[in-house]
């Protein structure tokens, strides 16, 4: 069974950082690109960030470029995101999530299309929230 689960949030002040975690089990850790979304209260999902499985690739919002920093360890099964000059803008749910072979796995995927609230990535963690004060 595919588990994903997020770790790191709480609040922090407009300037700050976090890092947030994504543990995962259940697959081939390895072979898979892992993307970062968030959600706001009444906003749809966005995506945030994405690596490939071997970190050939990666995806930045515009939003997050210069701030955010996501990486890999293989070894622990684990992704990061790293967070750094908070606004209040980046508040929301953060998850990870991974698409399945028949879509493509390996690779994050091309066209902001793919880090919408409406492009299918088929297995979520339950999130992690971050929450920015001004």
């Amino acid at each position: 069974e595919v588990q994903l689960v997020e770790s790191g949030g709480g609040l922090v002040q407009a300037g700050g950082s976090l890092r947030l975690s994504c543990a995962a089990s259940g697959f081939t850790f390895d072979d898979y690109a892992i993307g970062w979304f968030r959600q706001a209260p009444g906003k749809d999902r966005e995506g945030v960030s994405c690596i490939s499985s071997s970190d050939e690739n990666t995806y930045y919002a515009d939003s997050v470029k210069g701030r955010f920093t996501i990486s890999r360890d293989n070894a622990k099964n684990t992704v990061y995101l790293q967070m750094n000059s908070l606004k209040p803008e980046d508040t929301g749910v953060y998850y990870c999530a991974i698409r399945s072979p028949l879509r493509g796995h390996t690779l994050c995927p091309g066209g902001s299309y793919y880090y919408t609230g409406e492009a299918p990535w088929d297995d979520w963690g339950q999130g992690t929230q971050v929450t920015v004060s001004s």
